[in-house]
C-alpha cells in the first residue's frame, strides 16, 4: 500500500473520531504515504497526528457562502491542482456526505465509502468505486475504523489509539470547563457551571474557560466573574488549544468536539449529555471517563459533581 487519501473534513468531533482509524492504517502499512483532506480550521489539529504525512486543507464551508466570488474559484482550482496529480492506492471518504464524495471524486485512485444503507446521504455512495456496509448503530470511532479496515483489507482489533502524543501535566492544577457546543439543546445551565466551578475551586482547581465564538466568549466571561480564580482562555488555533487540554488535570464538558480531544489525550473527563446519545458519539478512549446524563432533563450540578468525584 503506497498511498492512502482520507477525506474527513469536519466537524471537530468527527475529525477526532477518525484519528484511531488513521493510527490503525499506519500500524498496518508503516511505509504508506498518508494524506488527509480536512476543513482549513481543523488542519492544525490533524497536523498533530504523527501518522499523517500531508494535510490538504479545504474550505467548503467558506466556499458555500462565497460561491460567486472570483477568489473562491481560484481557491477551488488551487485545491484541485494540489490534489489531482497524485495517484492514490485508496481514496477513503469517511465523511459520507455528498460534498465529501465530490472531493473524493476529484482525487485519482480507487474510491471507497459507505454503501447507501450505511450513510447519512445515500446519494453520496454513487460516487464511490467500492461501497462498504457498516452498521450505523456503532459508535462513530468504530464506524471509521471498520470502514478503513474494509477499504484497506484488514480487521481492526487493537485497542483504540488516537495517535496523539500527550503533554506533560502542568504544574498548575487546572480544570477545563467546556461550556460551548454547536446546538443550544446541548448546553448546560450557567448556574450549574457556576456551582460546579466553585466546588472545583474549593478542591484546589483553577477553572479555565475556552470559547469559540462571540456568544461563548460572553458566557465564559460571565462564568469567570462568578467562579473565583478562574480565567478565560485566549482565542488560539486548535493545535494550541489541544496542548492546553492535554496538560489539564481534569476536563468537564458538554457534547462538543473539544471533549473528544480530551478523551484522545486520555485526560480524566466528565461528559455532560443533555440531549444527545453518548452511545453513538460519546467520548471513548483509554483514559478515565464518566458520562452524566439526566432522565428527560439536564443533569443537576450535584450529579455532575458526584461524577467528577469518581475521577478524583
Amino acid at each position: 500500500m503506497d498511498s492512502i487519501l482520507f477525506i474527513k473534513t469536519s466537524s471537530l468531533g468527527d475529525v477526532v473520531h477518525h484519528m484511531p482509524a488513521v493510527t490503525d492504517a499506519r500500524q498496518r502499512f508503516p511505509d504508506a504515504q498518508i494524506v488527509w483532506v480536512v476543513e482549513e480550521a481543523f488542519a492544525p489539529l490533524v497536523g498533530l497526528h504523527p501518522a499523517v504525512d500531508a494535510v490538504i486543507p479545504v474550505a467548503t464551508r467558506r466556499w458555500r457562502k462565497q460561491f460567486l466570488k472570483r477568489e473562491t474559484w481560484r481557491e477551488i482550482r488551487a485545491f484541485r491542482a494540489r490534489l489531482r496529480p497524485a495517484i492514490f492506492n485508496r481514496v477513503i471518504d469517511a465523511q459520507g456526505l455528498i460534498r465529501s464524495a465530490i472531493l473524493a471524486r476529484a482525487a485519482q485512485g480507487q474510491r471507497h465509502g459507505y454503501d447507501a444503507q450505511s450513510i447519512k446521504e445515500p446519494l453520496a455512495s454513487r460516487f464511490y468505486d467500492v461501497r462498504h456496509r457498516v452498521s450505523r448503530a456503532l459508535h462513530a470511532v468504530e464506524r471509521n475504523r471498520k470502514l478503513t479496515g474494509l477499504s484497506l483489507g484488514y480487521q481492526p482489533t487493537a485497542a483504540i489509539d488516537y495517535g496523539l502524543i500527550g503533554a506533560a501535566k502542568s504544574s498548575d492544577r487546572y480544570a477545563m470547563l467546556l461550556h460551548g457546543t454547536s446546538r443550544v439543546a446541548k448546553e448546560w445551565p450557567e448556574e450549574c457551571w457556576i456551582e460546579l466551578g466553585r466546588w472545583l475551586h474549593g478542591k484546589g482547581f483553577e477553572c479555565v474557560l475556552p470559547w469559540g465564538d462571540g456568544v461563548e466568549k460572553l458566557r465564559a466571561e460571565r462564568l469567570c466573574a462568578a467562579i473565583p480564580d478562574s480565567r478565560v482562555l485566549e482565542r488560539q488555533p486548535l493545535d494550541a488549544t489541544a496542548k492546553v487540554i492535554a496538560a489539564a488535570s481534569l476536563v468537564v464538558g458538554v457534547d462538543t468536539g473539544l471533549l473528544h480531544l480530551a478523551a484522545a489525550y486520555q485526560v480524566p473527563l466528565a461528559g455532560i449529555y443533555v440531549s444527545s446519545d453518548p452511545g453513538l458519539t460519546g467520548p471513548v478512549g483509554a483514559g478515565r471517563i464518566v458520562i452524566v446524563t439526566g432522565v428527560e432533563r439536564a443533569p443537576v450540578a450535584s450529579e455532575v459533581i458526584a461524577g467528577v468525584e469518581q475521577l478524583l
